[in-house]
């Protein structure tokens, strides 16, 4: 693609960055048949290459975002599908964030929208405040319908409290920062990214997690000074917000690996793994931080990514259970983890299926389902049609956005980890206990 951006222009190093990409791009469209929502829409704007387009020319002019460019790009899932199916190997992933960092620079929203994106950055990070807010969520939610209106911010709002749990979890005693020992000779050190909204929605993800390496002879560290990875805001466009959070994750970080060493940092939500991984590119113009966040960055592991190095086996016999495994956006396209999940699944003992069209966004997409609730909802009931076509006993998904999305349509969702630490001497996973007939569940009970 050519571009005309002047000298001036490209003494940014963020726009030096963007001509880069955007020179890249051949406008070959192959991105199109695998975008989410141009496969919903149909419209070229809400492909890949049309975005690509709207960037370029407000990136060139110099202009203030304009309503057509913040409609497209909040449109984007960031699902990163073209990035996978470009045969250029454009990075339309740095390239939409600058573009939303843009927006978030030159464009004022309307008050509603700027309120509502305020709250969920104030509270979604922060696992005090999101716990209160899910209860308040909770005594909410049966009235979810009688929110009066049709504008945006009724639907958003009718959105939030339908997403709201039916049931909220306690506080896990993994939240508490410590170091979990090795049970037996300890053959590795981790760190744990606990995450945030994770820990409120689902903290048996992190216990079985701990339960898994601990028995498998590896320490965990939970950090007290490490949180958020900054994800959400930074998909919000509030690219400070997003440095700070990995600032200080990076610093938690490396203070442990300098005190006493770590071997990887796990991750067990694909989003946050696909962020931490993207450390050393967002800080790489800062000099105080660009060697240390590089560091970070390259010990970062998925929990499936560890455990296949490690050498994963399960300990109870295989059960006859059919898993759908759903990869998340983040998994197959961010981190390019495709078929280790899924081998670990089958070595775990169970039949694992793929789901058609498994390359499309089930419509979570971190804040997605709640800023833009109707295309969530349609890709939601796409994904889950295309789920129940395989017959499946329940799903196994890698993050906790799909998990929450997926979840409460009569079949059970289940974080890959908590499989594999069942059939490793863990608990069954509660989901599976409730979501499953007798039947299915005295063969899946049958003592080891």
């Amino acid at each position: 693609m050519q571009t005309l951006f002047s000298e001036d222009q490209l003494k940014d190093p963020r726009i030096a960055e963007a001509n880069g990409i955007l020179r890249t791009c051949v406008h070959c469209g192959m991105c199109t048949a695998t975008c989410p929502t141009f496969v919903l829409l149909g419209d070229e704007l809400d492909s890949p290459r049309g975005r690509i387009y709207l960037i370029k020319d407000m990136l060139e002019s110099g202009r203030p975002a304009s309503p057509e460019v913040v409609t497209h790009i909040d449109r984007c899932l960031t699902c990163l599908s073209c990035m996978t199916t470009c045969p250029s190997g454009v990075d339309y992933m740095h390239l939409v964030d600058h573009a939303r960092a843009r927006i978030a620079e030159t464009y004022r929203r309307p008050w509603p929208e700027r309120a509502l994106r305020a709250v969920l950055a104030a509270i979604l990070p922060r696992v005090g405040l999101f716990r209160l807010a899910l209860l308040g969520a909770w005594f909410a939610r049966p009235f979810a319908r009688l929110v009066p209106g049709s504008n945006a911010t009724a639907r958003r709002l009718r959105a939030m409290l339908s997403l709201a749990p039916a049931h909220i979890p306690s506080p896990s005693h993994v939240e508490r920062p410590r170091v979990h020992p090795a049970i037996g000779p300890r053959k590795a050190r981790v760190a744990l990214l606990a995450g945030c909204a994770q820990q409120v929605l689902a903290p048996e993800i992190n216990e079985a997690t701990i339960r898994l390496l601990t028995r498998l002879g590896v320490e965990v560290v939970v950090h007290p000074d490490a949180g958020c990875c900054g994800a959400l805001v930074h998909h919000l466009g509030d690219e400070e917000a997003s440095r700070r959070a990995a600032k200080r994750n990076v610093a938690a970080w490396m203070g442990e690996i300098t005190a006493h060493g770590l071997d990887a940092i796990v991750i067990n939500a694909s989003g946050c793994g696909t962020q931490v991984k993207d450390y050393a590119h967002l800080l790489r113009h800062d000099a105080a931080w660009a060697e240390a966040a590089a560091k970070v960055s390259s010990l970062a592991r998925d929990i499936t990514e560890f455990l296949g190095a490690f050498g994963y086996e399960p300990t109870r016999p295989a059960i006859p259970l059919r898993v759908a495994y759903h990869s998340a956006c983040s998994m197959q396209h961010g981190q390019k983890i495709t078929t280790l999940p899924k081998t670990l699944l089958k070595r775990a003992g169970f039949t694992v299926l793929d789901v058609p069209e498994g390359h499309l966004c089930c419509g979570s997409a971190g804040t997605y389902n709640l800023l833009q609730p109707e295309i969530a909802a349609r890709l939601k009931a796409r994904k889950l049609d295309n789920i129940r076509r395989t017959r499946p006993d329940l799903v196994a998904t890698g993050n906790i956005g799909c998990l929450t999305q997926l979840s409460g349509e009569g079949i059970p969702v289940v974080h890959t980890v908590a499989l594999l630490d069942w059939m490793a001497g863990g608990p069954m996973p509660e989901a599976i206990a409730r979501g499953l007939d007798r039947a299915r569940l005295a063969l899946a009970t049958e003592p080891a």
